[in-house]
């Protein structure tokens, strides 16, 4: 059975980010291990902001460029560089009139925050990372199904198993409709175990380690992620035959100028208004859509079925014809949906969804992040929407703290000191935790935090900060 300093549990960017840092720092006696049989291309575009960026900057600055070489810019669409530094996100109403906007270039953000704003593929980012470490570091096809603590050699144990099976993750990823398929045989799992110092789970929003690390606890009931309220439906192409008048309508009136537009029924700019996002790239068109929905009747629904709820949804809030037509025009084999889940950095009262009421009595207020030599890190800590694109930024800051820390007590030789071990995660839970519980409020209530002041104030505590100077004040 191998030993290790560290074992992350993981490998999507956050756990391959907490990987780097270690490597940077000197560290060599890690592993990365992760679920998936193999590593291929799954997942959305994700918006790096400068939160997430700086994190990645002060974290490593090799894996900080490659990422941005890897990026898309979206304002590059257009040769004009004034055009490219107007570049922006527009959220308009029915009438086509502008409520506010966001800009889309790297360089807007760089002067206003210190750091820009990029865009790349989940998968591209993924990548990018792994591309940091020696290939031996990280492996895919392990599914951790145990860990227990072994007071004898002071480590804890995890066993995993793994097959030639692929399968979907329903918490993470965008997924295309049922298909019908017949059965297919089980395969045969090989069982593999090891022994670590420190677990680091970055295992995302569905957490194994979360949910066997809350077993046997009064925290149990919130192994399992929570079904925010909320799903996607995305349509990744228009048909071709699109009426030259309809065309001309969405683009004059909505996109106007721009290359994506959300339009909304501006009612009083809670998560609960519809709102549907349109990119218009020359003639390639597609949507995606936040829609309220009860989880079941999102359950086995078929590509024709996924476009009647969306129209549904519409016609339901009012939404003009010309938005109704576009959606009938979707390519049924290109639609796509996917449940939104949260794992609640707080169990704060003021947290009004999901619903609260089936918790134990005896819950304490914060949910526990470690537990001896386990730590939870990104979406498998605070998972939630991505309503205001935080999860991977908030990720990546939790890379930068946590690999700093536990770099910092393995030069020290304290990895066998449990008091040592305690503190460092005490550490980056008292860093971490404040800022995540207002993130995560804003991510769950727009009205309070996402307009006028309220709205300033937020960006310049989340993206506005000194990472230098956070990392010195805890190294």
């Amino acid at each position: 059975m191998k030993n290790y300093d560290v074992v992350i549990v993981g490998a999507g960017p956050v756990g391959l980010a907490i990987a780097v840092g270690l490597k940077a720092c000197g560290i060599d006696n890690f592993m990365v291990l992760d679920q998936t049989t193999e590593f291929r291309r799954v997942g959305q575009v994700i918006d790096l902001l400068p939160n997430g960026l700086k994190a990645l900057k002060s974290l490593d600055d090799c894996a900080y460029k490659a990422v941005k070489q890897s990026g898309l810019d979206f304002s590059q669409q257009t040769k004009n560089s004034q055009d490219q530094k107007n570049a922006k996100w527009v959220q308009r109403n029915f009438k086509g009139e502008e409520i506010q906007s966001f800009p889309l270039s790297y360089d807007t953000w760089l002067a206003e925050y210190g750091e820009g704003r990029v865009s790349i593929p989940w998968y591209d980012l993924q990548t990018t990372l792994r591309q940091q470490l020696p290939p031996e570091q990280v492996q895919a096809n392990h599914r951790c199904v145990n860990l227990s603590k072994e007071t004898a050699t002071g480590t804890i144990r995890l066993d995993f198993l793994s097959n030639t099976a692929k399968g979907i993750n329903p918490y993470a990823h965008w997924s295309s409709p049922p298909e019908p398929s017949p059965g297919s045989e089980s395969q045969p799992e090989a069982s593999t175990s090891l022994r670590a110092k420190l677990v680091v789970a970055a295992d995302g929003i569905n957490s194994t380690i979360r949910r066997l690390l809350y077993q046997n606890t009064p925290y149990e009931i919130l192994g399992e992620p929570d079904y925010s309220g909320f799903a996607g439906i995305y349509c990744l192409q228009i048909e071709d035959n699109l009426p030259d008048e309809l065309k001309t309508e969405i683009q004059e009136k909505f996109l106007q100028q721009d290359r994506l537009v959300t339009v909304t029924t501006q009612k009083v700019n809670s998560i609960q208004d519809l709102r549907i996002v349109i990119f218009g790239v020359k003639n390639s068109w597609r949507y995606f859509i936040h829609l309220p929905i009860e989880q079941e009747k999102l359950a086995g629904k078929t590509s024709e079925d996924l476009v009647g709820l969306v129209l549904e949804a519409l016609t339901q809030d009012d939404f003009p014809e010309a938005i109704k037509q576009l959606v009938t025009f979707s390519v049924r084999s290109q639609m796509k949906s996917r449940l939104f889940y949260i794992h609640r950095a707080t169990l704060d009262d003021s947290l009004k969804f999901p619903d609260t009421t089936n918790l134990k009595p005896c819950l304490a207020q914060q949910l526990p992040w470690s537990r001896g030599r386990v730590v939870l890190v990104g979406d498998a800590a605070h998972g939630m929407p991505p309503f205001l694109a935080q999860g991977a930024n908030q990720g990546l800051e939790d890379a930068l703290v946590i690999s700093t820390l536990i770099a910092r007590l393995i030069n020290s030789n304290l990895l066998s000191e449990e008091e040592a071990i305690a503190d460092i995660f005490h550490t980056y839970e008292s860093l971490r935790r404040p800022l995540m519980e207002k993130v995560q409020q804003a991510t769950l209530d727009r009205t309070s935090y996402y307009q006028g002041e309220q709205l300033t104030t937020y960006q310049q505590q989340v993206y506005n900060r000194d990472f230098h100077q956070l990392k010195a004040s805890f190294v």
